[in-house]
């Protein structure tokens, strides 16, 4: 079973930057798909938001709320996944968990809560206007 320790959350102005990093380790992770997913202030579990998606071979989707703005990527030989955010907004804000998720055919789409087989624990990201 893999493992999902995310780490680079914090506080941050609007229009700044941070840099989120997700490790994984245990079972190959480059077996499934991964993702990034957002869960707001007061938003409960199931409210979780899909942000981006990167498959096995690197194709990436993202959320319209983020197009543009964040960039997923993935280092296969550090077993780490990244989630680059840019011209951050006071919306941004909440905490930013890492998934791994079960492939779907046809290339990377919106990941959806039932599709993630392993989440992280999650990191606080907060964006003050």
């Amino acid at each position: 079973r893999v493992h999902l320790v995310e780490s680079g959350g914090g506080s941050v102005q609007a229009g700044g930057s941070l840099k989120l990093s997700c490790v994984a380790s245990g079972d190959t992770y480059i077996n499934y798909c991964m993702g990034w997913f957002r869960q707001a202030p007061g938003k409960e579990r199931e409210g979780r938001e899909g942000l981006a998606t990167i498959n096995k071979v690197g194709r990436t989707w993202y959320a319209e709320s983020v197009k543009g703005r964040f960039t997923i990527s993935k280092d296969d030989a550090e077993s780490t996944i990244t989630l680059l955010m840019d011209n951050l907004k006071p919306e941004d804000s909440g905490v930013y968990y890492c998934a791994a998720l079960f492939c779907t055919s046809g290339g990377p789409s919106i990941p959806t809560i039932p599709s993630v087989a392993v989440w992280g624990q999650g990191t606080q990201v907060t964006v003050s206007s």
